[in-house]
């Protein structure tokens, strides 16, 4: 295998995600032949994997597929990309056990989450007052979304689902 990068490229996404396709892949053990089935310029993918510059989305679609890494383009939109941040939800490719009980946890919170939703919204309008509690709605609507997206990634993953 390649020299490992020190410093800030180890904290890298895209450096971790290459580093691990290498793992089952010899191609991906150094910048030089991981940029030849990338098509990346060598230079190009070293300040990727440095955070010098940002991979183009099509880049980013790339490395995901080579690197066999769905993860890699729901990370840059939740994080980087200029329509997706703040929008799309960030997900945790984590342990199934520890996501399995995430899900779990959102879906008891939906029986609350339909009460308080019904309530503020059966006149068809929302009122001040009821602004906080749509505050709370929305909230846990994104953690039911990125426990459901989560479970989904280590689908994709792990399974031929």
């Amino acid at each position: 295998m390649g020299k490992k990068a020190s410093g800030q490229t180890t904290e890298n996404l895209f450096y971790k995600a290459r580093l691990a396709a290498a793992e089952t892949d010899e191609t991906f053990s150094s910048r030089e032949k991981a940029s030849l089935v990338l098509g990346i310029d060598r230079t190009r993918l070293a300040r990727i994997e440095g955070d010098a510059v940002l991979p183009h989305p099509d880049e980013v679609a790339v490395m995901a597929k080579c690197y066999g890494d769905p993860a890699l383009p729901l990370h840059y939109c939740a994080e980087n990309c200029p329509l997706g941040q703040g929008r799309a939800v960030p997900v945790d490719d984590g342990d199934l056990d520890r996501l399995t009980l995430r899900v779990l946890g959102s879906l008891q919170s939906a029986g609350e989450l339909t009460e308080k939703l019904v309530a503020i919204t059966s006149d068809g309008k929302i009122e001040k007052a009821e602004e906080e509690t749509l505050r709370e709605v929305l909230a846990l609507l994104d953690r039911v979304s990125a426990a459901g997206a989560s479970l989904k990634l280590w689908a994709e993953k792990n399974t031929t689902v």
